[in-house]
């Protein structure tokens, strides 16, 4: 315990040190400040004349939960703004030519960049909670009531969290890029993907779910932990001062990405099916990850049917024969469209949960398995309260699922080991070097082993679960 005391007090030295320096620093802490106070005024006359709106027509539901959205949106706006501060942390002190005296200090890496990033979150945390208070009083003062206090609470968690994210994303810009205007462009992928969230927390919140943000929180405390490791496991202060520019070499670009898509070997075959052992061991954990989170939506998709009942007609059981048997006279049985309409619906999927798992490195991937499998659980809950017998419902997922839904899992898998890559140590390598290398590597997944598992799910369902319902329902 002594020992990590130890450890830990120069981080603290070098927080205290950055976060005095920016607080006496009149240039960043009037326009946060003043942006800070002014923006919950304009959030609370905005609240007011809604409200007013609302009822005037009765909808005093939506008048309630503007309230707790506005809280939000004031939470996050000044985030937003203080955020030039973390993506100042290190470039900004490079291009001033005021870092090297801390780079040269005995101070290990991991040291100098957890009290930068703990001095980069102060500010902004701050003028949220000023923020959120000034906002608070204003509701008081005007008479409008508050949410309760468990929504209050909520929502204060939520932004605490959504600021640490945001800061240790924006410290991770400013650690690797190589000026100021840069890391300012860099910035947008942090600040637009969190503007998007705000809109599903705000809808979540609209529709009455406010439980539902607790996962959300969850999620958001997985990604600011990675964000972290990443910035931990690629700061190396050499390459702080050494790093003028960035240049964009194509040729070194396709070798890297080339590496990680054959593994190093040169046979077409040996890229994609030769070393199928060494695949699957390298995503064998993320497998088990991903076929848990599919039994557990399952089971949440199966629970649902408390919440949202569906009751079909009577004669759905009877008719069952009949609707399958007139369906099998127009079903394009030779057709080969609709094996390629299926095979595009399912590559969409594939490719929404990559680009979800490129920008949350990784957590967001699970969430086509996730709402997929959900969805399958519901809708089995559905026939199955309906009295239509679970072996009917399996008959219509089964023969193509047990090659579709595989590829859903090994693409997953794949996405997640991209997150886990980048945010493991790879002395020697920059970040960009290893992304692309892992994208490299998921791109053999996909085209290797995911897509003829979709391929042939798509020619079984449209040319053999039909005829193996029709025929067992005859």
């Amino acid at each position: 315990m002594k020992n990590l005391r130890d450890s830990l007090r120069p981080v603290f030295i070098v927080a205290n040190r950055e976060t005095r320096d920016q607080l006496r620093d009149w240039r960043i802490i009037f326009p946060v400040l003043g942006l800070t106070v002014f923006f919950p005024f304009l959030m609370n006359f905005t609240a007011g004349q809604m409200l007013g709106f609302v009822e005037k027509y009765g909808a005093v539901i939506i008048g309630e939960r503007l309230v707790p959205f506005f809280l939000m949106i004031v939470g996050f706006f000044p985030i937003s703004v203080s955020l030039v501060i973390a993506l100042d942390s290190f470039v900004g002190e490079k291009e001033r030519r005021s870092i090297e005296p801390l780079l040269n200090t005995p101070l290990e890496d991991w040291q100098l960049y957890l009290g930068k990033l703990i001095s980069s979150t102060v500010p902004p945390l701050l003028s949220s909670y000023v923020g959120m208070s000034v906002y608070v009083i204003g509701l008081l003062i005007k008479g409008i009531p508050l949410p309760p206090a468990a929504i209050l609470s909520q929502i204060v968690i939520l932004t605490t969290v959504q600021a640490f994210m945001m800061v240790a994303g924006a410290v991770v810009v400013s650690s690797h890029a190589t000026s100021v205007r840069a890391a300012n462009l860099l910035a947008s992928f942090i600040v637009i993907p969190s503007a998007l969230l705000i809109q599903g927390e705000s809808a979540l919140m609209f529709w009455g779910t406010n439980a539902s943000l607790w996962w959300v929180v969850f999620g958001l405390l997985i990604l600011t932990a990675l964000l972290v490791r990443v910035g931990l496991s690629h700061f190396q202060r050499e390459e702080l001062l050494g790093k003028e520019i960035d240049v964009l070499n194509f040729r070194w670009g396709w070798r890297v990405f080339k590496s990680g898509f054959t593994g190093g070997n040169k046979k077409f075959t040996k890229w994609l099916w030769a070393d199928t052992r060494k695949l699957f061991s390298n995503i064998k954990t993320p497998l088990l990850l991903c076929l848990g989170i599919m039994i557990t939506s399952i089971a949440i998709g199966y629970t649902q049917i408390k919440n949202f009942p569906i009751q079909l007609p009577e004669n759905t059981i009877t008719d069952i024969p009949s609707q399958v048997e007139n369906l099998m006279k127009i079903w394009p049985v030779l057709s080969v469209q609709p094996i390629v309409a299926i095979l595009m619906q399912n590559i969409r999927v594939v490719i929404v949960g990559f680009i979800l798992g490129i920008f949350s490195l990784g957590v967001l991937g699970t969430l086509p398995i996730f709402v997929t499998m959900g969805l399958t659980g519901y809708l089995g809950a559905i026939l199955s309260m309906n009295g239509i017998p679970i072996y009917f419902y399996l008959l219509f997922l089964l023969p193509h699922g047990l090659f579709e839904i595989p590829a859903l899992l090994i693409s997953t898998a794949a996405v997640i080991r991209i997150g886990a890559t980048i945010a493991s140590p790879s002395p020697g390598k920059t970040i960009g070097e290893v992304v692309l290398y892992a994208f490299g590597e998921w791109c053999r997944y996909f085209i290797g082993i995911v897509m003829p598992l979709l391929i042939v799910a798509s020619i079984i369902e449209v040319w053999v679960t039909p005829q193996i319902i029709y025929l067992l329902t005859k």
